[in-house]
């Protein structure tokens, strides 16, 4: 099985892509997902998050609180290092069992979507990336509408991300989400169906 990886800063549209591949037939593994996974109450994760950041980042019934601890890791290098040091080796042991289970299936391929991908040195496990990329001003009035969220919180979050740019020097494929889903649609189908022409 060959391994797909999709990434891209906050607000490209990574998702939709994926969402189009999962349409084609191909499974994807969510990786920020599996992130969120890894600290749920009574994990051994959400354990070292607890004691790395205090009760302040539990709700009211003992769950991490993604919205409080975001708040203090995207404000902060050294507390966003931390957290990354926490949760990315136990995201990539959820992420590589999917995959083993997908493999085992007899899947050809398989999408992993990871926001982090590239900073978290995970590209030996792809054969393949896929960088999505969308205009900055797409992507704030894109974070309004769908999530809320305000101008600052995208530019503050954007800040502690790989730009587009240097991820678009790994890629092996890029897609500029600049148009209408239509257009997205057509370029992902146009490379994933020169990914199945592959020779296995």
């Amino acid at each position: 099985m060959k391994v797909l990886g999709v990434t891209g800063t906050i607000g490209s549209g990574k998702s939709t892509v994926c969402r189009i591949l999962e349409q084609l037939g191909c499974p994807v593994v969510d990786a920020d997902l599996e992130a969120h996974m890894t600290y749920r109450r009574g994990t051994r994760t959400w354990e070292a998050v607890v004691s790395a950041f205090g009760e302040r980042v539990l709700t009211s019934e003992g769950e991490i609180d993604r919205k409080a601890l975001g708040s203090i890791v995207f404000a902060n290098d050294e507390a966003l290092a931390l957290l990354n040091s926490i949760v990315h080796p136990a995201t990539r042991r959820r992420v590589k069992r999917r995959l083993t289970r997908l493999r085992n299936e007899g899947r050809a391929w398989t999408a992993v979507e990871a926001t982090l991908l590239i900073e978290a040195g995970w590209l030996d496990a792809i054969d393949r990336l896929w960088v999505v990329t969308a205009p900055r001003d797409v992507v704030m009035a894109r974070l309004a509408r769908d999530r809320g969220q305000g101008a600052h919180a995208v530019r503050t979050r954007m800040a502690r991300q790989m730009p587009a740019e240097r991820m678009m020097e790994y890629a092996d494929d890029i897609i500029y989400n600049d148009g209408d889903m239509q257009a997205l649609e057509e370029r992902v189908r146009a490379l994933w169906n020169a990914l199945i022409r592959q020779p296995a």
